[in-house]
């Protein structure tokens, strides 16, 4: 608390205080009323019986743990290998993404912040900033075109000989993993630019100077101080990812179900709120799990990755 009131001060004293007063109301509404209450008033139906409703608030509507318990078991009491299986599946595709948007993100941001520069750099920025200004729906049935059985990389593939019959990239999962990779790759480069950007360029040539090789300056000089942007740009792309909807109902193969149409399924096509809410708690409390487990593994804190 006393955090937040150094920094009304602080913009109070730059800005004024009509300006201060505004960006605290801002926040204030967007954690209390965009954030806080949705997340309360979700986790309540998940603790609720899918009842009519014109029992909603008579004597059957009490409090249960019926929807949580469907996740682990299911109907008949044995484990539920199906939906305990999905979440797992979506979780391992999350950190594939992310991994691949780090290995792809990292040398652009370097390139970005410490090689290309004048009108270099401004064209760089420009072609990574310009195709996010087409509708993400957009992008994903841009990419089922892509790779689709008539599409680009199968004519190419088939032009060149690389194969004789179209690949079905669709149900291999390839597109969904591309478009993915894609839809999320300005939230890995921009955290890793921010954070190699502070870098000294004279840090990197005197462990040049004194023989180290360029995979080691990475290494010993560059990762150290691009890790709060790594971990900043993974946790965003991890979690988006998981809680993506609209590229795996697009470019999904017909026998690849990601958690969140599980989600999906039980609010639209089966009317039940109630467990909806409790299959997106789970995938929540989950994903939130699994990013603190990975800071605490790496050493890297909130206050490193807000940075």
């Amino acid at each position: 608390m006393k955090a937040l009131q150094n920094v009304f001060r602080e913009i109070s004293g730059k800005h004024g205080l009509g300006a201060a007063s505004f960006v605290a109301v801002a926040v204030l509404f967007w954690v209390i009323c965009l954030i806080t209450l949705p997340q309360v008033a979700m986790l309540d139906y998940s603790f609720r019986f899918n009842l009519p409703a014109a029992d909603v608030g008579g004597p059957q509507d009490v409090y249960t743990l019926e929807n949580y318990s469907y996740f682990f078991q299911g109907n008949d009491g044995t484990v539920n290998t199906l939906d305990i299986g999905i979440l797992f599946k979506t979780l391992i595709a999350a950190v594939f993404v992310t991994c691949i948007d780090i290995l792809l993100c990292y040398p652009i941001a370097f390139i970005l912040a410490h090689s290309a520069t004048g009108v270099a750099a401004r064209m760089m920025v420009i072609g990574l900033i310009v195709p996010f200004w087409v509708n993400e729906i957009l992008r994903a049935f841009a990419f089922r075109v892509l790779f689709g059985s008539t599409g680009l990389i199968n004519g190419i593939g088939m032009s060149v000989g690389l194969w004789d019959q179209p690949v079905d990239f669709i149900r291999a999962d390839v597109a969904l993993y591309s478009g993915l990779t894609y839809a999320y790759i300005l939230l890995m480069v921009f955290p890793i630019f921010n954070a190699v950007e502070a870098l000294d360029r004279n840090q990197i040539e005197a462990a040049r100077d004194m023989g180290a090789s360029w995979w080691r300056v990475h290494w010993r000089v560059v990762l150290p101080v691009a890790k709060p942007g790594i971990a900043s740009g993974a946790t965003m792309v991890f979690m988006l990812t998981a809680g993506a909807l609209a590229a795996p109902q697009i470019l999904g193969g017909p026998s690849n179900l990601w958690f969140t149409q599980l989600i999906y399924q039980w609010f639209n096509e089966s009317a039940n709120w109630q467990r909806g809410s409790a299959y997106a708690v789970i995938l929540l409390i989950v994903c939130i799990s699994f990013v603190m487990m990975l800071m605490r593994i790496f050493k890297v804190s909130i206050g490193e990755i807000g940075r």
